[in-house]
């Protein structure tokens, strides 16, 4: 090999080593930085500051998805006291509401225990009607253990409410809410004292509103007392999934801003203990109740004069009478009382409430409450659909001595109203019913309460008013009881399904 080609072969393979570097290190930074870029995307979510979000969400809307209730908490515990209650002799009488919290057992005397929530910074505390009902001594403890004793300012057991009051002054108080506002989903906290446990706060949402449970008015076996406000209950609840338990009863449903929204009152359960629902008595509705405890003793309510089915019997009802549900939005009454207020502003049976005061009603549950929010002489105005046609009416509610007038609370002359004959339980009946109690509606007369009512012959009647009837005369006995001139009657039609409705008056 020549000189010269040995010069251009040196050359030549310097050049390629040269290139076959470069090419090597251009490999090696491209791997690297796509390396770097991949490394460099995992952490663009770091654990402790990221912020996850769905699809087209706004940053302002992340607080609903990972709620604070820190502030809350802070605000509404120590507005929420612990009930200690002491009962002597009989007066520590079940009721089924008592499965909310500590119910009195055993040889006198004896003790319960509830929550409250204080209303006023000079001692007015809100609770169950049912934490503090028959009770000889009753105890209040704050979050920061002070004591006191509290005396009773009123009760009101349809609604399950009741006032107390302690001697105190600049005492914590709960910021009240608007009942009204609060819609399905919305985070919610309940305070209480549950299982005597020191106060405790539980999250949950807001799972329905105006559930109506059938739990007020209800009596338990052995317990004689008289059961004020079983023809009258007035059950609205707003159910919650938040942890409720036995001790929470009268303590504080509030929303994420701290604020009242809600008494809680009951529980859904199998055992007495939390099971998935709560039920808490409206704050708007409180409000009126507290405060006509507080002003006059006892509840001032206004009466409109009509009938109608029970939630749980309301679809069946009208399936009966050929009305397809899905096309009732509202309340479908199924009778007026003569002389009621619901009379004199013109409305009849058949006619569908659709709002009050402007306000679209739902169902009877929610009716009921909202006609409990007024006092006797109070206006409201009703819009209401008849035969297609949508009407207005002006209506001037009456109060409860009008309507004790009116019905003349007749026992004889109610069992004719209701337009149906009664006999006997037969046995098999009851054992496949597992009834100690009950009558037989053996006919049914046309144009009565039961007809309307759409209330069949072979409908077993197990309880009026919240007592157990076996007889025409217990039948009797039990009408009698009505307050304002409105029975409650349950029972189970000839089909299985349990069923409670409203004689004469519903609101």
């Amino acid at each position: 090999m020549t000189k010269i080609n040995k010069q251009k072969f040196l050359v030549y393979g310097g050049l390629m080593l040269v290139s076959a570097l470069i090419s090597a290190l251009i490999a090696i930074g491209a791997y690297r930085y796509f390396d770097g870029m991949e490394k460099e995307e995992t952490y663009l979510l770091p654990e402790e500051n990221a912020k996850l979000s769905f699809v087209n969400q706004r940053t302002s809307d992340l607080s609903a998805v990972n709620p604070d209730f820190v502030h809350a908490a802070a605000s509404a515990t120590p507005a929420v006291v612990h009930i200690q209650t002491t009962y002597t002799g009989s007066s520590g009488s079940r009721n089924p509401l008592e499965e909310l919290f500590g119910s009195p057992q055993g040889s006198s005397p004896s003790r319960a225990s509830g929550s409250g929530v204080i209303i006023s910074p000079d001692g007015y505390i809100v609770t169950n009607n049912h934490v503090v009902e028959n009770a000889t001594n009753i105890n209040v403890s704050l979050t920061d253990r002070r004591s006191f004793q509290a005396k009773l300012i009123g009760r009101d057991p349809s609604t399950d409410l009741a006032l107390i009051k302690v001697e105190g002054n600049n005492l914590p108080v709960i910021g009240m809410g608007n009942s009204d506002e609060v819609q399905v989903g919305e985070w919610v906290l309940a305070v209480g004292y549950p299982l005597s446990l020191n106060s405790t706060v539980t999250a949950g949402i807001i799972s329905a509103k105006g559930r109506s449970i059938g739990i007020l008015g209800q009596r338990e076996p052995g317990n004689s007392s008289d059961n004020a406000g079983a023809s009258t209950a007035i059950e609205s609840f707003i159910q919650t999934d938040a942890a409720i338990n036995p001790g929470n009863s009268g303590g504080a449903l509030v929303n994420a801003s701290g604020q009242l929204i809600g008494i809680n009152a009951a529980i859904a359960s199998q055992t007495g203990s939390y099971a998935g629902y709560g039920f808490a008595i409206p704050a708007n509705l409180a409000k009126k109740v507290v405060n006509d405890l507080r002003s006059y003793g006892e509840v001032r309510r206004g009466y409109l004069g009509v009938s109608f089915p029970a939630p749980s019997a309301e679809e069946q009802l009208l399936r009966q009478q050929g009305i397809n549900p899905a096309s009732i939005q509202g309340v479908y009454i199924t009778g007026v009382q003569a002389g009621s207020a619901a009379a004199s502003a013109g409305l009849k049976a058949g006619d569908v409430i659709q709002s009050i005061d402007g306000t679209k009603v739902a169902s009877s549950a929610e009716f009921s409450e909202r006609i409990a929010r007024h006092r006797p002489g109070d206006k409201i105005q009703l819009s209401f659909l008849r035969n297609g046609k949508t009407g207005n009416a002006n209506v001037t509610l009456k109060g409860a001595e009008a309507s004790a007038k009116l019905s003349g609370n007749n026992a004889g002359a109610l069992q004719e109203k209701l337009g149906a004959s009664f006999g006997p339980l037969p046995s098999n009946i009851k054992q496949y019913y597992r009834l100690n109690a009950g009558l037989l509606v053996t006919a049914v007369v046309s144009g009565g309460f039961f007809d309307r009512a759409g209330i069949p012959r072979n409908t077993v009647i197990t309880r009026v008013n919240g007592r157990a009837v076996n007889s025409s005369a217990e039948l009797d006995a039990a009408l009698a009881l009505s307050s304002n001139g409105m029975a409650r009657i349950e029972g189970i039609t000839p089909d299985g399904m349990r069923f409670v409705f409203n004689f004469p008056l519903g609101a």
